[in-house]
């Protein structure tokens, strides 16, 4: 197999990073690289697909330690065959089924077993758990992303059973206690191996490892404690929004399992282009047409704005292509309110249909204007090659 990078790295973060700065970066990298984003781009597939498995393991506490203490052979059992790995330390991938084989031990039952001797505890399974976190894409026009908005939105998802809320049980009713492992959760198996008999502790099978069953189920919800339903919500988007900001409503996914808390929601925000004027970061871009007339004299003229004007004079002789600054006449900062700047190139319209007079006008000004008053063409017009 070839050699994995690093999953921190995978993912730009350090080891120490938290759970919010993991799956923070983990959401930046899967929206530059989903497949939907880059269709046909095999190596934009490569990244998604690696950041998703650096994700899954770093986000899972068990994995996560694992990894840190072992590294990828702590996580992926065949990694390392035959080099000293776990798949070839010890004769391990070939013993009672191998790990994955029929009857044999699972990687996991290894795991608890070294867990076990070396004094660590593995997460139990029945415990609380955070709900799914979902996505959900949101598109708004220019001007929303530049003022901030609220839309309503629908969503279908997991929701708690109203009837029994959330516990399963029909209404009048209770759990009970599991009587396989009598509430803890666990039961414990003895599993014979090459290096003597140990005791393994797993999940409860009955009751999920929960410690409790439900005897008569909320007819429902058919005893999930949840059911399916499309539910409206209120998203307030703040000013300086841009394509693919990230508006996260915490609580909003779907519900957790145990007492867990709810996974969250995350609105990817799609931003409609603007006819006339392009973004780029916190500053706005605008071509703006002049005359000849106002090029050439100069001329005080009005910049279009959202909701307002700005004034400027054009100085006279002002060439197609210049362009000025409007300091803080930009997009707001999402993050500190601070705007960005408006640049206005500036582009000298040549009247295409010009009257009898006009145009004569035009010659006669032509003819009264001295090689000065073009240097640039004059010198273009001495080149030879």
């Amino acid at each position: 197999m070839a050699d994995k990078r690093d999953y921190y790295e995978v993912l730009g973060v350090d080891k120490n990073a938290s759970d919010a700065d993991i799956k923070k970066a983990y959401h930046k990298l899967a929206m530059k690289y989903h497949p939907d984003k880059n269709p046909g781009d095999k190596a934009a597939e490569e990244k998604f697909k690696e950041a998703n498995e650096a994700y899954e393991i770093l986000s899972d506490p068990d994995k996560k330690s694992r990894y840190d203490r072992f590294g990828h052979a702590g996580v992926d059992p065949s990694y390392g065959a035959g080099q000293g790995g776990f798949g070839g330390f010890g004769g391990f991938g070939n013993f009672g089924g191998g790990f994955g084989g029929a009857g044999g031990m699972g990687f996991d039952d290894i795991f608890d077993m070294f867990g076990g001797m070396a004094g660590g505890s593995r997460r139990r399974r029945g415990g609380p758990q955070k709900g799914r976190d979902l996505q959900k894409t949101v598109t708004i026009d220019f001007t929303d992303a530049l003022f901030g908005c609220s839309k309503q939105i629908e969503l279908t998802k997991d929701v708690k059973c109203k009837t029994c809320s959330g516990t399963g049980a029909k209404p009048g009713t209770s759990k009970k206690t599991c009587d396989q492992c009598g509430g803890s959760g666990q039961v414990t198996q003895v599993s014979n191996t090459p290096f003597g008999r140990f005791q393994n502790v797993s999940t409860c099978p009955k009751c999920g490892g929960t410690g409790q069953v439900v005897e008569t189920p909320c007819s429902d919800c058919g005893g999930t404690g949840r059911q399916r339903k499309t539910v409206k919500l209120k998203v307030d988007i703040p000013a300086g929004v841009d394509t693919d900001s990230i508006v996260t409503l915490r609580g909003q996914g779907e519900p957790g399992a145990n007492g867990g808390p709810d996974g969250d929601l995350y609105i990817v925000v799609n931003v409609r282009p603007h006819s006339t004027y392009r973004r780029r970061g916190n500053d706005l871009y605008l071509e703006m047409p002049i005359t000849f007339a106002q090029a050439a004299l100069g001329a005080k003229v009005q910049v279009p704005g959202f909701g307002e004007s700005y004034s400027y004079t054009i100085t006279p002789g002002t060439q197609t292509g210049s362009s000025f600054r409007l300091k803080g006449k930009g997009v707001p900062d999402v993050r500190t309110g601070r705007k960005g700047d408006l640049y206005v190139k500036v582009v000298v319209e040549v009247p295409t249909k010009l009257s009898r007079k006009e145009k004569k006008a035009v010659e006669e000004m032509a003819a009264s204007l001295g090689a000065d008053a073009h240097p640039k063409k004059t010198k273009f017009d001495k080149l030879r090659f």
